[in-house]
């Protein structure tokens, strides 16, 4: 059952925490910050194509765009798991 809430709690904050989140990788609302994780990953792939990843993510961090119904999915699936996983070796 904590998987299930879990779940429910991962869908919930995703499209809340993401713009946050990516904030603390380096993506700024005026583009990836210097020297941040997001600036050496764009460094490493050059020229970004439009609608790649790191450019969803940049997207996202800037308000442009929404997280995507995956992104919400697999937040939910990503909280959930760790929840059923802490339920299992606390005991609960």
């Amino acid at each position: 059952m904590a998987a299930v809430g879990g779940t429910v709690l991962g869908v919930v904050l995703t499209p809340i925490a993401a713009a946050p989140v990516l904030g603390l990788v380096g993506f700024g609302a005026a583009g990836p910050v210097a020297g941040g994780i997001a600036a050496g990953i764009q460094a490493g792939l050059g020229n970004i194509a439009a609608g790649s990843a790191f450019a969803l993510a940049q997207s996202i961090a800037m308000g442009g765009a929404a997280v995507p119904a995956f992104g919400v999915a697999a937040g939910g699936g990503i909280v959930g798991g760790v929840t059923f996983l802490l339920a299992k070796v606390v005991g609960a």
